[in-house]
């Protein structure tokens, strides 16, 4: 067996599973879980009647690189959204289509990463601290060191790259970075995008930027700006050189079970890449693809979905944030709450669930110690994803409890 398997962590709901054994929760209030970010939303009807009317597809084996049609939409709404060059993204050689975000989120470290570093140390692969666990599981099975940068209170949850040290940066190959964040929901601008291409370009970095919350936000005049659109406008030759960028159908479209989304950015890099995903087997079947068509050229729907999420954020501060014991506040985008708790956070998610059915994942489950720090300890990571009567009902028990 492969031995980088004994480095990997148990996943954080592993660990909630294990902090919630033996609590016996009140059996007259239905179970509200608040722990994992999966859209509860309805899908959206015309892409269920586009999937239905491609199933006969299905009997046509896919290619890995999808159909010119899919790469097309790609290009198209990532040039609207992002407001790129006409022509910036070329459809051949500039996007891919993934199964989700996550896969290929773990697949881009296998196919970064060199281990043939020249001398006894590993490479590094640097990612925020929290993080989404799959960049830390994809360091590990590439035979790289993890490097957490701190995202703290203290800095608006945003990452301070200036603080990652020289020799760090030396040894680094890959960097992960999440804007909007998870769990934080903390958005990046440009600024320090533009600050951060220049360190990762001046060390021969590449930047894997997962934005698949970029569609969540809650004014429809400011979205969270992309790491392709800041590098597009350094103009050259090669503006996306070293980037690359993932965004999923799963937050925007409420479609988590379709399995789709997109990688795009450097023409060389993802040249490499499909070659990567050609032997790994995970092309998109000809339905899901046609599906996904439609689904990135219609917006009508994503305006719909952020207004249930802003109703429900609406709603849900409005009864916690008066409460003492709780710090909750809008976030810049996304569907999480990052609420500060009194004392161990994990002791308020195991109270909750046992006095009021309600399971929050606690912080300390999505971070690392480093240097005797741990900056998820003190927050619970709530996930607004559930009905409006019901992310209502949470907070009235949340309330109630803390009263």
């Amino acid at each position: 067996m492969n031995s980088d398997l004994d480095r990997l962590h148990p996943y954080p709901f592993e660990k909630l599973a294990e902090l919630k054994a033996g609590a016996t929760p009140p059996s007259d209030r239905a179970h509200i879980p608040l722990s994992i970010g999966e859209p509860r939303h309805a899908p959206p009807g015309i892409v269920l009647d586009s999937l239905k009317n491609a199933l006969p597809e299905i009997a046509r084996y896919p290619a890995t690189k999808g159909e010119p049609a899919l790469r097309e939409a790609l290009a198209g709404w990532l040039t609207r959204r992002f407001n790129l060059p006409t022509g910036a993204l070329d459809p051949e050689a500039n996007v891919l289509p993934v199964s989700g975000t996550r896969e290929a989120l773990f697949a881009i470290a296998q196919a970064v990463v060199d281990r043939d570093t020249g001398d006894d140390q590993p490479p590094v692969v640097l990612m925020p601290n929290p993080f989404y666990q799959i960049y830390e599981g994809a360091a590990l099975l590439a035979g790289a060191e993890p490097y957490y940068y701190p995202t703290l209170e203290d800095n608006g949850f945003l990452p301070d790259f200036d603080a990652i040290p020289e020799a760090i940066w030396e040894r680094a190959q890959l960097l992960y970075v999440c804007s909007p964040g998870n769990p934080s929901g903390a958005v990046i601008d440009g600024s320090r995008y533009r600050k951060l291409l220049a360190q990762a370009r001046r060390h021969d970095v590449v930047i894997a930027a997962d934005e698949c919350y970029s569609e969540i936000y809650f004014d429809e005049a400011q979205p969270p700006v992309g790491l392709l659109e800041v590098a597009s406008q350094n103009g050259g030759d090669e503006p996306f050189e070293d980037v690359i960028v993932f965004h999923s159908l799963s937050k925007r479209s409420n479609l988590p079970g379709l399995r789709s989304g997109l990688v795009a950015g450097d023409a060389a890099l993802l040249k490499r890449f499909l070659r990567y995903r050609t032997y790994q087997g995970c092309a998109l079947p000809l339905p899901t693809q046609i599906a996904s068509i439609t689904a990135w050229n219609d917006e009508d729907h994503v305006r719909t979905n952020r207004a249930f999420y802003r109703e429900k954020f609406d709603a849900v501060l409005e009864i916690l944030e008066p409460i003492p014991g709780i710090d909750v506040r809008r976030p810049d985008a996304g569907f999480y709450l990052w609420a500060g708790v009194e004392g161990d956070e994990r002791d308020f998610a195991r109270r909750l669930f046992a006095e009021q059915n309600i399971t929050v994942l606690p912080g300390r489950f999505l971070s690392r110690d480093v240097g005797g720090v741990n900056p998820g300890a003190g927050f619970v990571r709530m996930a607004l994803v559930a009905e409006l009567n019901d992310c209502v009902e949470a907070a009235e028990r949340i309330r109630a409890m803390l009263s």
